[in-house]
């Protein structure tokens, strides 16, 4: 994890929420970080000075002047790790954004190996809504930061981030935190879901909430977390959770019972609908949900979610050049028997190209991924021992 990303987004929530702390320290995230705030506005300040979010104003009243602050709804970050050996966590969570913050370090030039690869992959899912922070511009002079502003110009050209708005930011000094949250209410709007379609919720943590010594009558079930879809969970549903859990007989689907519903600020709901991060207590054993022993399955109503693929046929759309490498390799022809990294909303998994037909190739998945039609899917290849993005497809 970039600690720069880090430090921007605990500077808007006060909060940020990763259960790897020493990773953290070292730089590396093998996990999704989040963490939830509320975009605020005070009317009398002006505009951009009258965006804050509900962490900068914990008292409720507007940090600049005292007055009455109006708030405009509740969003949720996530995090995906930045470092070039997890694009496959990477994608998992860039699955889950209506829009994303593309954090570039004023200090290092620009584009670093990851950047670039970042940039694709929320191209290849879909992601279109994007703001650029070139952040940490405390580190670097004036001239230096409209040098570097020249060069992240250059590298967004002809990019879907091509017309994304660049703000200069410094999390320490809290420098344009203002210009960077009026950036995200207007640039990162609310999509419209379908909350009366059958519910589906990709699942991107999942957690044992009890603290060790918790006598047995104190448990509490295990925990689900990640993004409704579609459609809305209700406390008291029944629901199915798959592909599930690996049996003699293969995978099959986990049912439980909704206990409770918390939203990424941990506010108790009653109902949970499509947008932000959501948390699923249900009445499963804690230790099938520990250390996200459920991440990349789908969550939705018995019988309404798709069936399990164990094999795909797609057409892949191949890269001229392998994403993030240095020595910016030509991606080459796909080989039969050869193993790929494919990233289907938040599973990944290793598919092993069994038929080639043409364009398209049939792969046998190691892990079985639920996906309906029109679904993408980001290939990776193993390049110089690391998971390299080189393409994507459709099912």
């Amino acid at each position: 994890m970039d600690h720069g990303k880090t430090t921007m987004v605990s500077y808007l929530t006060g909060e940020w929420t990763d259960r790897h702390s020493d990773e953290v320290r070292r730089g590396i995230s093998i996990r999704l970080g989040y963490a939830a705030t509320k975009i605020m506005q005070c009317d009398a300040c002006g505009d951009p000075e009258g965006y804050t979010t509900s962490h900068l104003a914990d008292d409720g009243k507007c940090p600049k002047c005292g007055g009455k602050l109006e708030t405009l709804r509740e969003i949720s970050f996530v995090d995906s790790p930045g470092h070039e050996s997890l694009m496959a966590t990477c994608l998992s969570g860039a699955s889950l954004m209506d829009g994303a913050i593309l954090v570039i370090a004023a200090n290092e030039p620009c584009p670093m190996p990851q950047t670039a690869e970042h940039l694709h992959a929320l191209q290849i899912v879909g992601v279109k809504n994007l703001i650029i922070v070139q952040n940490k511009i405390e580190l670097v002079s004036k001239e230096q930061a409209l040098e570097h502003y020249k060069q992240i110009k250059e590298f967004i050209r002809g990019t879907i981030a091509e017309d994304a708005p660049i703000i200069p930011f410094s999390a320490v000094f809290g420098a344009n935190a203002d210009m960077l949250i009026k950036a995200i209410e207007e640039k990162i709007p609310t999509p419209d879901r379908d909350a009366d379609a059958p519910p589906k919720m990709f699942i991107a943590r999942s957690f044992d909430i009890n603290k060790p010594g918790s006598l047995p009558q104190d448990l509490k079930g295990g925990v689900v977390g990640g993004s409704i879809v579609q459609g809305k969970l209700r406390i008291g549903d029944e629901i199915e959770i798959a592909p599930g859990q690996k049996t003699d007989k293969g995978f099959e689907p986990i049912r439980a019972n909704i206990v409770s519903l918390r939203s990424g600020s941990g506010n108790s709901l009653e109902e949970a609908y499509p947008g932000g991060l959501i948390g699923v207590g249900t009445e499963l054993d804690p230790a099938s949900t520990r250390a996200d022993r459920l991440v990349g399955n789908v969550v939705g109503k018995i019988g309404k979610l798709p069936k399990a693929l164990y094999k795909i046929m797609i057409t892949p759309q191949l890269m001229e050049r392998v994403v993030g490498s240095e020595s910016k390799r030509v991606v080459d022809n796909l080989r039969l028997r050869e193993p790929l990294m494919l990233v289907v909303g938040t599973a990944a998994t290793v598919g092993i190209i069994s038929r080639l037909h043409g364009d398209a190739v049939e792969l046998e998945l190691k892990r079985p991924v639920v996906a309906e039609e029109g679904q993408r899917i980001a290939i990776g290849r193993r390049v110089e021992n690391k998971w390299r993005l080189i393409g994507y497809a459709e099912l």
